[in-house]
């Protein structure tokens, strides 16, 4: 029997299991020479940021605490809407709270609309007995009027005062009673907070609740829905001559006939020039381009393989520079049939994209117009968080600083990163509230 001596064995597997140690905790040089931006952060879109907080329906809208409605009505209101469709209905939601505050009885609304959206009949985009059904308890609501005043015109009352203090009470509720029917546009400034709870439910379930488009355009917008390669990001592009002369920015790296259309469209809003266009541009007043939507895409790590719904009206320049990168771009006149296309006029074409919108996997804006504010509420009153406006502001203010390629993009992922993170611009506050998560 060969006998070993303990105190050697033992300095063995002391050292044999230091060595092993020491193998097993080394980095790899694979590991090494890969950073960790470029390896585990690939995949790690915008998407896969944790937010801190969520805006959701707030508690006291969606519990319906009501206080009832009065069993005599100070007379009836009809809501007179313009422009697209989107600013029409933040308009008519404006108005029902209003009313309610008045103690009227609502008169469906008058689209007043130019020749480009055509439809002129609240009941051409909306379901109307949807709307009655789903406002009882909050307003009544008639589609006719009393015969006394049926074949009459509502007296017009100026509501367009633009002070943050306008108060309705003062201005709207005397005419009411003097003449039991009357029109009106809500100012654009009105001060919702002043509105009593009640008020702002109406508000809250008449915007949110209580509009749904007709069934015949909401058939064709699922069929649109249907047809969209899953899932899809859709997007909301501004660059249009109209949009471009309305913001009083130049481009000058344009081609000479899409600068004659913009030049065409300003009228009398002439660019702003030097120090002024500058500040201008910094305020984050000028529209992004596609080329430079594109590279805000990349820097929220995008994939370029995204499927992207096109929500825009016609007229876009420069795609170019946008689908050279991002190739799989669907737009609605290429997915539905054209007849049916080109017989849709632009309120039908904007509740399709509004539609298309609401549902998709992903909704991003270049802009925080009316459409971009009402969708992205109404997705996060769906549960729908997956929203984000890229920010004018930050890509003027970082490119004015000289930073281009991937300086660039990495800082733009920063703050909209911040952005995604805290919900900013995700949802109007009068009827949501923010929830930490």
């Amino acid at each position: 029997m060969v006998s070993i001596p303990v105190k050697p064995l033992f300095v063995v597997v002391l050292t044999f299991s230091l060595l092993l140690a020491v193998i097993l905790l080394s980095p790899s040089p694979q590991f090494l020479s890969t950073p960790l931006s470029s390896a585990s952060l690939l995949d790690f879109d915008i998407w896969s940021v944790k937010r801190l907080v969520e805006w959701r329906p707030c508690k006291w809208w969606l519990q319906g605490h009501l206080t009832p409605l009065h069993t005599k009505s100070n007379g009836y209101i009809r809501i007179d809407c313009y422009g697209g469709l989107n600013q029409m209905r933040r308009d008519f939601c404006d108005g029902v709270g209003i009313a309610r505050l008045l103690n009227a009885t609502l008169v469906l609304p008058k689209f007043e609309v130019a020749a480009y959206w055509n439809e002129s009949r609240f009941a051409d985009v909306f379901d109307v007995d949807y709307f009655i059904q789903k406002m009882s308890g909050f307003i009544q609501v008639v589609k006719d009027l009393p015969k006394d005043l049926a074949s009459k015109e509502p007296f017009r009352v100026d509501g367009s005062k633009r002070k943050g203090q306008f108060d309705y009470r003062e201005s709207i509720l005397p005419p009411l009673l003097e003449h039991r029917y009357i029109s009106f546009t809500p100012a654009m400034s009105q001060r919702r907070d002043r509105y009593p709870q009640y008020a702002k439910a109406t508000l809250c379930q008449a915007c949110y609740s209580a509009l749904r488009l007709t069934t015949s355009l909401e058939k064709k917008a699922i069929e649109l829905l249907d047809v969209i390669p899953k899932p899809f990001l859709s997007l909301h592009l501004r660059f249009e001559p109209d949009m471009v002369a309305y913001s009083r920015c130049e481009y000058p790296n344009l081609s000479p006939s899409l600068i004659a259309a913009i030049e065409a469209a300003r009228v009398e809003r002439k660019p702003w020039t030097g120090e002024v266009a500058q500040s201008w541009r910094k305020r984050g007043k000028c529209p992004l381009t596609p080329n430079e939507t594109a590279l805000m895409l990349q820097s929220l790590r995008i994939s370029t393989s995204t499927n992207i719904y096109l929500a825009a009206g016609d007229g876009l320049m420069e795609m170019e520079g946008f689908t050279s990168v991002y190739t799989k771009v669907f737009t609605k006149s290429a997915l539905l049939n054209h007849e049916d296309f080109t017989r849709m006029h632009g309120n039908t074409k904007a509740a399709l994209d509004y539609y298309v919108s609401i549902n998709s996997d992903a909704y991003v804006a270049t802009y925080f117009g009316n459409m971009d504010k009402m969708v992205a509420a109404m997705r996060a009153y769906k549960g729908m968080h997956k929203t984000l406006f890229l920010s004018r502001k930050a890509f003027a203010e970082l490119t004015s600083q000289g930073l281009e390629e991937e300086e660039l993009k990495k800082s733009l992922w920063e703050v909209h990163k911040n952005d995604f993170e805290i919900g900013r611009g995700s949802a109007l506050p009068d009827c949501f509230c923010e929830f930490k998560l």
